[in-house]
């Protein structure tokens, strides 16, 4: 027993310190050793996600009382599973490896060329349910439904917008 005890008590510093990184706001690099000392249930996140089914669009949004725009959806959603994310969809352009579609699974991102300008990423969305390129996704749209939606990745407005996808729990 007491050849475990210095390994126990790394452990537990190091799960102490990754819990109040995330409190000061320390850097990505702590936010992945966060990550990576957490295991996040794939079903509960979209299970906690579509609670936000139907709530408003809304510009800069990351409040369910006020409305969700799609990073502050995607941000609200990981963050209570303690996972930090960008805030801007543009900042998930460099952020992760992408994906093989045959690879998708639950809870991971998609990242979208915005809807006017392919040049710059415009959207993210969280999928629900992992089939490649016919997965579902949930997102907050700006669009025709103008609110917390679920859509098809394979719909003619997506499928041409697609960037990649990225796994963020692993």
């Amino acid at each position: 027993m007491l050849k475990f005890f210095p390994l126990l008590a790394f452990i537990f510093l190091l799960g102490s310190f990754s819990l109040h990184a995330q409190d000061r706001g320390l850097t990505a690099a702590s936010g992945k050793l966060l990550n990576a000392i957490r295991c996040v249930d794939r079903t509960e996140l979209i299970t906690f996600a579509k609670q936000y089914l139907y709530t408003p669009y809304r510009r800069a949004g990351e409040d369910p009382q006020k409305g969700f725009d799609c990073s502050g959806l995607v941000n609200f959603v990981f963050k209570h599973f303690n996972v930090s994310l960008p805030r801007s969809s543009r900042q998930f352009k460099a952020l992760g490896t992408a994906l093989k579609p045959e690879d998708f699974k639950v809870g991971d991102v998609l990242v979208f060329y915005g809807f006017r300008d392919k040049s710059h990423i415009g959207h993210v969305g969280i999928i629900c349910e992992a089939n490649g390129m016919k997965s579902r996704f949930i997102h907050a749209s700006s669009g025709k439904a103008h609110s917390v939606t679920i859509s098809k990745l394979d719909s003619e407005g997506y499928r041409c917008r697609f960037y990649k996808c990225i796994d963020v729990l692993q």
